[in-house]
């Protein structure tokens, strides 16, 4: 499932040296220099490092997050804005407007911005174990797991960090609630079908596959709706795929609710849901064409070739001539004209951010050595400062996986 999931590239930042020359005048203060330029280009080498694992992933980040507060949280004991905080500028280009780069004069930026490639790896991370043949039961537990981690950074960025930027984010931007609020749902949505392939594997009570399908479908068209007034250069072909994967999700639910309805001996209504479901699905296939054909930022996803969506397409119809045998030799029930009105609830399975809170500020950043940066001296490095400013911000070079044979999503 590699190519289930449409995934945006990563956002690219220019070098920072953290040369505060002049400023950082002690040993320890340069330390700390030190500390964020290794730190922080050793984190930028995990985005795309295919054996990097989560542990690895968390162990970088909070290395350097954890320095980098030095330079954001107060540190004499007042509530004053930290001196440091606006003394290096960064620069980092965007997930939908390719390599149009931001910069701004701020560790809070800096912070964010890393944040949100930080949850955008673990997206990709479970995308990547999710494509692997025979995916088991740990293995599907880490790929829902990593989905939650990473609504739970895109979301406390939005509601912690975001909130105190000087500089608004710009709109259409990476960091503008429209847009976390897009992946945040959608990696909800992405999880929750963990959790679907996994009910269907163990042959869960159609009622629940049926409201967790519809949950997911609604999920999906949130994220839709969210993105709705973005740039349709920018957010069309991220748009289709979510479109598609509601209209498949409906599909899902339509089709298991046709199973409890003839369980309920409702023969007509399970036919008008299962024709529904036809409906849906058959959009579903449409949309996929679009959304491969539609130009944008990401890689493409390939739902309609793998077998889990072809599975759907022929349990609705092996489902629909069921009900259709059933109605013709016992029912005798007419068929309605209008589909079956969901209003399913799931009660168990609906996946929840996991709570991201940062590390402790390094033991290295205390006020004694805060105290060491002296700001009237400025830094002597314009030249390189100047350089940095005028550098063009190249794309990560993303690992280039080659899809798997596909399984099904079975997880065994």
């Amino acid at each position: 499932m590699t190519h289930w999931f449409h995934r945006n590239p990563l956002k690219a930042t220019a070098n920072v040296s953290f040369n505060l020359y002049g400023i950082a005048a002690s040993p320890a203060a340069n330390k700390i220099c030190n500390d964020l330029r290794t730190s922080r280009a050793r984190l930028l080498e995990m985005f795309t490092d295919v054996t990097c694992t989560p542990e690895i992933m968390k162990n970088a980040t909070d290395s350097y997050f954890s320095v980098l507060q030095g330079f954001i949280a107060s540190l004499d004991g007042t509530t004053q804005e930290n001196k440091l905080r606006f003394i290096q500028n960064f620069k980092w280009t965007d997930t939908l407007q390719g390599n149009a780069a931001s910069a701004q004069q701020d560790a809070v930026f800096e912070l964010v911005s890393m944040g949100f490639n930080v949850a955008l790896w673990h997206t990709k991370y479970a995308s990547r174990l999710a494509g692997k043949e025979n995916v088991t039961e740990d293995e599907a537990k880490v790929v829902h797991k990593s989905l939650k981690i990473a609504a739970g950074i895109f979301k406390h960025l939005k509601d912690a960090h975001i909130p105190r930027l000087i500089t608004p984010a710009e709109k259409g931007r990476d960091l503008e609630p429209r847009v976390i609020d897009a992946y945040i749902v959608q990696c909800q949505a992405e999880a929750q079908e963990v959790t679907i392939a996994r009910a269907i594997e163990l042959k869960h009570n159609a009622n629940l596959i049926a409201a967790l399908a519809f949950e997911t479908a609604n999920f999906y068209q949130k994220a839709d709706h969210t993105l709705n007034t973005l740039d349709p250069d920018y957010s069309s072909k991220w748009r289709k795929y979510l479109q598609l994967k509601q209209l498949f999700y409906m599909a899902y639910a339509y089709c298991y609710h046709g199973q409890t309805l003839l369980a309920s001996d409702k023969c007509g209504e399970a036919i008008r849901s299962l024709q529904e479901a036809e409906k849906c699905y058959s959009r579903a296939e449409g949309m996929c064409k679009e959304y491969r054909q539609t130009k944008g930022p990401g890689s493409t996803a390939k739902p309609s070739e793998q077998l889990f969506f072809l599975k759907l397409g022929g349990l609705i119809k092996n489902t629909l001539e069921k009900c259709q045998r059933e109605n013709g030799f016992i029912y005798f029930h007419k068929v309605p004209a209008e589909a079956p009105s969901l209003e399913l609830k799931a009660s168990y399975g609906l996946a929840e951010p996991v709570a991201f809170e940062l590390p402790p500020v390094s033991d290295l950043c205390t006020p004694e050595i805060y105290a060491t940066f002296d700001l009237t001296k400025g830094a002597k490095d314009d030249k390189a400062k100047a350089k940095q400013q005028d550098e063009e911000v190249k794309p990560l070079k993303e690992p280039d996986l080659k899809p798997q044979k596909d399984t099904g999503c079975s997880i065994s």
